[in-house]
């Protein structure tokens, strides 16, 4: 049976690899990113089977390139098997998005057109990813910088689609809402109510960096007081959802990441009370 993921976890990350498996506190669950421990022995070997022995661990993947077009890589999605059988977690994710096309990886998360064949098309490939992959795949919603052309629907739709229609879960990043709202100039919490809100099975917050006239999601904290306001209204409506903190570049050290899960914490607990 699937380990229970609840509470308020953060992700494993290479500055506090070893010290997260002996701090005092409280850490409830950890994200992984397959690409950072697939095909990979010794000591990081060692250290995935450390952490998965004291804390559930669940698979975020950042190269499946759901919505592209070049096929899905069979192996990569029998690897992302393999190490959910490892690590036991209750779902696995990865980005509404594209990050390949004809055999080039783009290291980015970028904007699929919203538009009906994308929806059929994404579809499809999520049907052939849970073949091939035994546990719940989820989506999250991702930020983007720019509209590709041809839209027939908007983003909120667009996604709710997709989820309907594969019948899968669904990450809600409550940071990508907030940079997709400021970049774009709509209401984000109209954006949220929007969404199909009983498929969310867990929810990502973060920091961003403010450049000149745009947003982009750095996942630099701290995390800003808007983001909080929204993930307030959010939990109000979704209940006590397990939540990740995700701080991935300029890491100040595990306690102050595990300072804005406790806050997160904090607020789930007060608004879900």
């Amino acid at each position: 049976m699937p380990r229970k993921v609840a509470g308020h976890g953060i992700g494993l990350r290479r500055p506090y690899y070893d010290e997260v498996l002996h701090t005092s506190r409280r850490v409830d669950w950890m994200e992984i990113t397959p690409e950072n421990w697939l095909r990979r022995g010794g000591e990081r070997a060692r250290q995935l089977a450390a952490a998965a022995e004291r804390f559930a661990l669940v698979p975020h993947s950042v190269s499946l390139s759901i919505g592209g077009p070049d096929p899905l890589e069979d192996s990569f999605l029998d690897e992302i098997n393999a190490l959910c059988k490892l690590t036991d977690p209750p779902f696995w994710s990865d980005h509404l998005c594209y990050s390949s096309a004809h055999g080039i990886h783009f290291h980015d998360l970028l904007p699929l057109p919203f538009t009906r064949e994308a929806v059929r098309h994404t579809v499809q490939r999520i049907e052939q990813v849970k073949r091939r992959v035994d546990r719940p795949f989820l989506l999250e919603n991702a930020t983007f910088y720019a509209f590709m052309p041809g839209a027939e629907m908007d983003e909120a739709t667009f996604m709710t689609e997709i989820l309907e229609q594969a019948d899968c879960g669904m990450l809600l990043d409550v940071n990508n809402v907030y940079v997709n709202s400021v970049n774009h100039g709509f209401d984000a919490l109209r954006f949220i109510d929007a969404l199909p809100l009983k498929r969310v099975a867990y929810v990502h917050m973060a920091g961003h960096t403010k450049k000149q006239d745009v947003i982009i999601d750095t996942h630099i904290g701290p995390i800003i007081e808007p983001v909080w306001q929204l993930y307030a209204e959010v939990m109000k409506r979704l209940g006590p959802v397990p939540v990740m903190v995700e701080w991935d570049d300029e890491i100040p050290g595990l306690d102050a990441v595990l300072d804005e899960a406790d806050r997160a914490r904090e607020i789930t607990t007060r608004v879900c009370a």
